[in-house]
């Protein structure tokens, strides 16, 4: 799959997009991921992208002709599934959505800023509006990261172990149980006198039973922790 994502600071997310997961789905043609700085797509002389709004709100509102031209540019390449703007009322992002869109061929991230941008941008360009939580950001790019990663690690061949991103929390509407490594005794430095152990269970070797207490487990945090997800 191709992300494009569209910034006034594509350097702040070069460094993000050339490590871990994202930098290691590249390097096996998995996924590619573009960073188009908006600034260079502006009619304005002195690379200007952003005016202020009128109406006389505070702030600076990204101008529509930067985004317009940097959209057209684009999908004059190739077809997109989706043009995404990152928005605090949009949708909020869940794992299901990461799912979905890492079914898609290619997307577009816009990264807002400032007072965010042209709502006619929005109103005949963009086609899905997406948040990542109940605040607000400085601009989008921190947004376009997180979704960025959560949708290309569940590309199948990103991680190797496939069952690992299957089994993480909120694949199946459950948060994920206990996990330890070893040893299976580990005696603290904080604590000298405690000896911290894990669950017999998983010295077993019993697989089915295993499973079974894992279940049992997630379904408890999931009460627990967040039981909107039961429902």
């Amino acid at each position: 799959m191709r992300i494009d994502i569209i910034t006034v600071l594509p350097e702040m997310l070069k460094g993000f997009v050339e490590e871990s997961i994202l930098a290691r789905a590249q390097k096996k043609g998995l996924a590619e991921i573009h960073l188009h700085n908006l600034r260079d797509y502006t009619a304005d002389k002195w690379r200007r992208v952003d005016d202020y709004p009128y109406g006389g709100a505070a702030g600076m509102l990204i101008q529509c002709q930067p985004l317009d031209a940097c959209i057209a540019a684009l999908k004059a390449e190739r077809d997109y599934d989706e043009i995404i703007f990152t928005a605090p009322d949009g949708e909020t992002f869940n794992q299901g959505i990461a799912n979905e869109l890492s079914l898609k061929e290619n997307l577009i991230i816009i990264c807002g800023h400032y007072k965010g941008i042209d709502y006619r941008i929005r109103e005949h360009l963009v086609t899905r509006e997406i948040s990542i939580g109940d605040y607000v950001l400085t601009g989008g790019e921190l947004a376009a990261a997180v979704m960025a990663d959560s949708i290309v690690r569940v590309i199948p061949g990103v991680i190797g172990d496939v069952e690992s991103a299957l089994s993480d929390s909120f694949q199946d509407n459950l948060l994920e149980p206990p996990v330890y490594t070893r040893p299976a005794e580990y005696h603290p430095v904080s604590n000298p006198d405690e000896t911290w152990g894990i669950p017999d269970i998983l010295l077993s070797g019993h697989e089915a039973k295993i499973k079974e207490w894992e279940m049992e487990q997630a379904l408890k945090r999931t009460q627990e922790r967040r039981p909107d997800l039961l429902k």
